[in-house]
């Protein structure tokens, strides 16, 4: 048992990090490859504030690693796979909106978008 509650502690955490949208996003953009700070604030429409406070949070739990080439800083996925676990969590998404009556074409760009990549 003592196995059972420590991987759940752990998991509960990596939801924990997990819990914010803009994370989540952020997981996606890096599913492919490292990108600095500047980058992810263009594609987010986000301001480099908040970005470099995701950035913290994530890397403090070693979700991401950083890398420095001069004055960039570039970062990447510690787990590149987690991305695909946000994306196979989309099956969830689907049966909970199945039920409230809500449309699944956002959810099904979501997909084509953060598994285009992948597929190539």
């Amino acid at each position: 048992m003592p196995n059972r509650a420590l991987a759940a502690k752990e998991l509960a955490n990596i939801f924990k990090i997990l819990s914010h949208q803009d994370r989540i996003r952020i997981v996606e953009e890096l599913r492919d490859g490292e990108k600095d700070v500047n980058t992810l604030c263009q594609l987010f429409d986000l301001s480099p504030s908040r970005v470099s406070q995701h950035l913290s949070l994530m890397r403090a739990h070693r979700m991401i690693e950083e890398r420095r080439e001069g004055r960039h800083v570039f970062y990447h996925l510690v787990q590149p796979d987690i991305a695909k676990w946000i994306v196979d969590g989309l099956v969830f998404l689907e049966e909970r909106l199945k039920t409230e009556g809500i449309s699944q074409s956002a959810i099904e760009q979501a997909r084509e978008l953060w598994t285009a990549d992948q597929k190539k």
